[in-house]
This record gives C-alpha cells, sequence and structure tokens, in this order.
C-alpha cells in the first residue's frame, strides 16, 4: 500500500487523514453520509452532501466536544470514487483480490436493463461496489452482512479499525424469534425475549491498524468501529467461488418478498412480475438480471477456452495442465452447478434472451472478455490478447446460433461448448474432469 497514490495524498505527515486535500481536489463531488448517532429502519440515516461540507463538518467537530454541542458524527460512506475519477488511479487492486466479477460486469453493463428498474432500486444497483469511507474517531457501521453475499476487502489507508466477525454457522443467533429481523448493534442492552440465542454467539475481534487489508468472506455478520479518524479503501465482489452465495440470497429474499404480498396474488395481472420488481428493489437484482449475468460470463469463459485453445494447440501438452485452463473450467462448472440449482427450484420460461450471434459482435461483451482475459492473465503471469483474434477464434463456434433464455439452456450450452472443446483430444481432458468432477480414469 505504500505505493498507492492514495497513501500519499491521503495520509499527513503525522499518519492522520490529510483532510484539506479533498475539498482542494474532490470538494463539489455529492456523497451519502450516514449519522451514526440515528438509526433509520436497519441502518443510519443517510444524508447527502458534497465532500467539502462533510469535511468542514469534521473539522469542526474535531474542534468541539460532540457530547457539549449534540453534533452527529458522520461516516462518509460507499463513495464510488473510481467511477467518479477514473484518472486518478488512488490504488492498485491486490491480486488476490482482482478475481472481480461484479465489477468488472458493471464497468461494462448496467444490472438492470430495464431502465425503470434502474430508477426504483437506485440506491442498491448502483455503478459499481468499489468505495471510499472515510470518518472520525467514534463513527461506526451497525452490524450487517455483505450485499449480494459478496467477498469484500477493506484496506486502512489511515488510522484504525476494531471489527467484530460472526461466522455464518452461527448467522441464526442473531434473529429475532421470527427469523426476520437482526441485531442493530451488539453492544446495545439486546432483549433476550426478542432475541433468545444472541448470548450464546461467539465473536472474533480483530484490530485493523494503518496499511492493512481485512478480508471478508461471504455470509460473515461484521460490525465495525473506527477507533481512530481513518480512510478506508472497500470493494465488494463475487466469482465463481462464491457465486452459489449470491443465488441462495437471491432464492431466500424471492420466497420473503412474495410470502410479503401472497394476500394480492389473486387480484394481481402480473404476480410474479411484481416479485421480481421488489425483489430487485430490495436486494439489487432479480432473477432475469442474475441470469443474464451468468450467462454472459459463461460465454467469456468460453471465449478465453476457445482462444487458449487455438493459441495454445489443442494437440500440445500445455492445453491439458495450464492452470489458466482449468481455471475457466472451475468457472464454467461454478455457473453449471448454479444454472442446476435455479432449474432443481422451477426457474424457467425466458428469463433474459441471449442471443450469441449478436453478443459476439457487441463492443460491451468484447470489452467484458478483454478484462476477464486481463484477469487471469494476470493471475497466472500469462500474457494478454487481443478481442479481435477471439472474435476470429469464435467464428467456427457461433455456427451454434442459438439463444439462452433458461437455466436449462445454459446447461445445454455449456455442454455444447466444453464438447467441442474437448474434441480431439486424446489425453486427459482438464475441462471434462473440472465440469463433471469426472476422475481420470473415467474419462474414456
Amino acid at each position: 500500500m505504500d505505493d498507492w497514490i492514495a497513501s500519499k495524498h491521503w495520509v499527513s505527515s503525522n499518519g492522520r487523514p490529510n483532510l484539506i486535500f479533498f475539498p482542494t481536489h474532490f470538494g463539489k463531488s455529492k456523497v451519502q453520509v450516514a449519522d451514526c448517532d440515528t438509526r433509520e429502519f436497519t441502518d443510519q440515516k443517510r444524508i447527502e452532501m458534497s465532500v467539502s461540507e462533510f469535511v468542514n463538518h469534521w473539522l469542526q467537530g474535531s474542534m468541539e466536544n460532540h457530547d457539549v454541542n449534540g453534533k452527529s458524527v458522520l461516516y462518509l460512506k460507499d463513495w464510488h470514487f473510481v467511477k467518479e475519477y477514473l484518472e486518478y488511479q488512488a490504488y492498485i487492486t491486490p491480486l488476490f483480490f482482482t478475481d472481480d466479477w461484479l465489477n468488472l460486469y458493471l464497468d461494462n453493463y448496467h444490472m438492470h436493463d430495464d431502465l425503470d428498474a434502474d430508477r426504483v432500486s437506485n440506491d442498491i444497483s448502483c455503478s459499481d461496489y468499489r468505495f471510499v469511507y472515510m470518518g472520525a474517531k467514534g463513527s461506526w457501521t451497525p452490524l450487517h452482512a455483505d450485499v449480494f453475499r459478496t467477498y469484500s476487502w477493506s484496506a486502512n489507508v489511515c488510522g484504525k479499525k476494531k471489527w467484530l466477525f460472526l461466522p455464518p454457522q452461527q448467522f441464526n443467533l442473531l434473529f429475532d424469534r421470527n427469523m426476520k429481523n437482526t441485531v442493530y448493534n451488539i453492544f446495545d442492552d439486546i432483549s433476550e425475549t426478542d432475541f433468545p440465542g444472541f448470548k450464546k454467539a461467539i465473536w472474533l475481534e480483530c484490530i485493523q491498524e494503518q496499511n492493512e487489508i481485512i478480508f471478508v468472506p461471504s455470509g460473515w455478520y461484521h460490525q465495525v468501529h473506527n477507533l481512530e479518524d481513518t480512510i478506508s479503501i472497500n470493494h465488494n465482489w463475487f466469482n465463481s467461488y462464491n457465486l452459489s452465495w449470491v443465488w441462495d440470497l437471491l432464492l431466500r429474499d424471492y420466497k420473503e418478498a412474495k410470502e410479503y404480498i401472497e394476500d394480492i396474488k389473486d387480484i394481481c395481472d402480473d404476480f410474479e412480475g411484481l416479485c421480481q420488481r421488489n425483489l430487485a428493489a430490495n436486494t439489487g437484482m432479480n432473477f432475469n438480471d442474475f441470469f443474464i449475468f451468468i450467462s454472459r460470463f459463461s460465454l467469456a469463459n468460453v471465449v478465453e477456452l476457445y482462444y487458449l485453445r487455438g493459441e495454445l494447440n489443442s494437440e500440445n501438452s500445455i492445453w491439458h495442465c495450464s492452470a489458466i485452463i482449468k481455471h475457466f473450467a472451475l468457472n464454467l462448472s461454478s455457473i453449471r452447478k448454479t444454472a442446476l440449482k435455479m432449474k432443481s427450484e422451477g426457474v424457467k420460461g425466458n428469463l433474459g434472451i441471449i442471443n450469441l450471434l449478436e453478443t459476439l459482435s457487441d463492443p460491451k461483451f468484447l470489452k467484458l472478455c478483454t478484462g476477464l482475459g486481463r484477469i487471469y492473465s494476470v493471475i497466472h503471469e500469462e500474457e494478454n490478447w487481443s478481442c479481435t483474434m477471439k472474435k476470429a477464434l469464435m467464428a467456427d463456434f457461433a455456427k451454434y446460433g442459438s439463444q439462452v433464455c433458461s437455466p436449462e439452456d445454459l446447461i445445454t450450452f455449456i455442454d455444447y461448448a466444453v464438447s467441442k472443446l474437448s474434441s480431439n483430444c486424446d489425453e486427459q481432458n482438464p475441462l471434462l474432469s473440472v465440469l463433471y468432477e469426472i476422475q481420470p480414469h473415467e474419462q474414456n
């Protein structure tokens, strides 16, 4: 982190936040700020202000006693700094966290293709999930699990945080008797009548210092307190390894949304459509959004495999042992398993039409492929490759020419692609072994 521009510009010589830098360079930016002293439903009350206004409030508070003057402790959260200042390059995403499908996708597409749905869920379905957080000593974030049940990482540019974690195996202890609401602040006087399991929870506590990075696995509830004036950089993301967490959350929230309005089912012209709109508004995506997401990524992974087969030569042993090949195969395996889970839940019909030929000619999709290839070329220290070459290599495969409209279609497409990629392979086939979990002796 020492070589990050953020570590040089945002931190004073005494190690504290260089607050004057922000209004000078980013002062007009509009940001969401949490009032740490005011609860609003399940979160802190949010207000919008400019960065200059926020810094002025912070500086005034540091010169005064909050308890005396009654001023609230404010916490700037979820500032989409990367999207707003593309040229600034405040930091470099650590290698361990670069396999990020969520933000790569949102750099090229909206989560909702329906603009009306975008407006409905504007606060949740945002431009990306790369954030800057800034808060004075005493600012904090209530107990929560991250959006979409993503992974997250948080880097302290300066300051100190206290984290309290609870693993997924204990999450039921945080809910009330009806399993509807969770504890807001674990340091409150929690009613044993309302939350009968709370006292049994075993918390993991961690102090995060300046220049340290915390990784939060999917589904871990956590509460965070700034022990000093702090600036941090946070990402939420998911990839093939935690894709199932995203689907499980969507399914759970869908069932809750459906149950909540069940009494109007008989008088509603499009009950399922209403359920999906509510799901998008509350969770940030619906079944259609998720299906289009995994369909595009399945095609992107296939494009990369086709390119690599041509580049490495399918007759060459490198094709069978390359780590990057196995990585793409694992990605397809995860998507296929998720599509099978969707199918088993009765999800069918025209969720979203992905025309393979049209998608292959879409500049946004080619950018997605380039980004995906770049991620794994960095991880596996391979060279980058061009969209033009990949498009040419896919010409033969494009004759498949089918539309993907349902989880069953997606499974069929992946199976077809793997069969084409596996043709003329006499040796151990990494695609088959990874995708279908076949042992080497079972491939003949």
